[in-house]
């Protein structure tokens, strides 16, 4: 990205993900492609609340009300080993999630695909759920072969999150874009944006020699300056890597809420981590979604003065209870202690009552 590469500032996420949308139609345009139009995704993703990235988003319940309105360009299943959609188990399922991206592909004869978006690291809508090892770098070699663009939605992930600058970093893999916010300026003020790699940036300068695409309040001279400060902060304070320390902290303080009959698993990488709740821990069956354990969790967790971010839907698109965690970088170990205690006192109250 360094060696050619651009950077388009917006005010977030979903902005980030609309940008993208237009530059890979763009991309193919310029080459004289002009059939080409559909960004395909994963089912349970989640990519913004406009229509275009809900459009690419998978995630059912978000889309339901909208489906309408929302073209329908393709969706793969997710990659998440806890809750296979296809009933396998890795590694003797030779990343079978992957390789529906390669039959999709395969199967475009009309050669409309321009693009394939993932979140490296699923964060709102399976409670920040990594893949295997392999799967990233496999999901890179067929969009390669294949001619299609990989954009890897760091929106949630990227800015350090999971101890590196992006979470595609732990697998040495590339995108064409990646798409990022929420972290650029810590949330002083709105801050998103595309980084944009260089076969991308060139088929532009080479070609119309314009983007035709902008927002009001793009490269807003304080959402910038905020944004600078804290680079500058994450730099000098070495935090990247105290997310790789403060992590393991974490994970220990949460690691005995394991034992709780409800507690199906805890995941994650970084300072980003999910609990997820179960009705039946020798089956894994979720709640029945009617009875919002996530959100009683969440008012629970924040009356003990920790919040949380509830989410449901994780197992099927529908049921399926978690909370998501993404504290701060200068959390210290007492903290991640005091998050735990929370998260054990809300349960005790949840579960004493449902």
């Amino acid at each position: 990205m360094r060696r050619g590469g651009q950077v388009y500032f917006c005010s977030g996420g979903s902005e980030a993900n609309e940008t993208a949308i237009k530059l890979a139609r763009q991309y193919f345009l310029e080459r004289n492609q002009p059939e080409r139009f559909r960004m395909i995704s994963r089912r349970q993703g989640y990519h913004g609340s406009t229509l275009g990235a809900m459009a690419m988003s998978g995630n059912m319940a978000r889309r339901q009300p909208y489906h309408p309105l929302l073209p329908e360009w393709g969706h793969i299943d997710p990659c998440f080993c806890r809750h296979c959609p296809l009933g396998l188990r890795f590694p003797e399922c030779a990343l079978a999630c992957a390789e529906e991206l390669e039959a999709l592909l395969r199967d475009d004869r009309a050669k409309s695909i321009v693009a394939f978006i993932f979140e490296p690291i699923v964060g709102a809508t399976l409670g920040a759920a990594a893949p295997p090892d392999g799967y990233v770098q496999r999901i890179a070699e067929i969009c390669r072969s294949h001619n299609v663009l990989l954009i890897a939605d760091e929106v949630m992930t990227g800015m350090g999150r999971t101890g590196k600058p992006f979470a595609v970093d732990h697998w040495n893999v590339e995108p064409d874009m990646i798409t990022f916010g929420k972290g650029a300026a810590s949330g002083y003020a709105p801050l998103g944006g595309v980084i944009i790699g260089p076969r991308v940036v060139e088929a532009i300068a080479q070609g119309s020699g314009a983007f035709q695409h902008g927002f009001t309040y793009q490269n807003h001279p304080v959402s910038m300056a905020a944004g600078n400060a804290v680079l500058d902060v994450l730099e000098e304070q070495r935090l990247f890597v105290r997310v790789s320390i403060t992590s393991q902290e974490l994970f220990a303080a949460l690691g005995p809420l394991k034992q709780h009959p409800h507690v199906g698993d805890i995941r994650g990488l970084g300072l980003l981590a999910g609990i997820q709740f179960v009705k039946d821990k020798a089956t894994g069956a979720p709640f029945p979604r009617e009875e919002n354990i996530a959100g009683k969790i969440f008012q629970a967790a924040m009356d003990e003065g920790v919040l949380t971010y509830p989410t449901q839907g994780c197992v099927d698109g529908v049921t399926g209870d978690h909370i998501l965690l993404a504290p701060p970088f200068i959390i210290t170990a007492e903290e991640c202690n005091i998050t735990a205690r929370a998260i054990a006192v809300a349960m005790e109250k949840v579960f004493s009552v449902s």
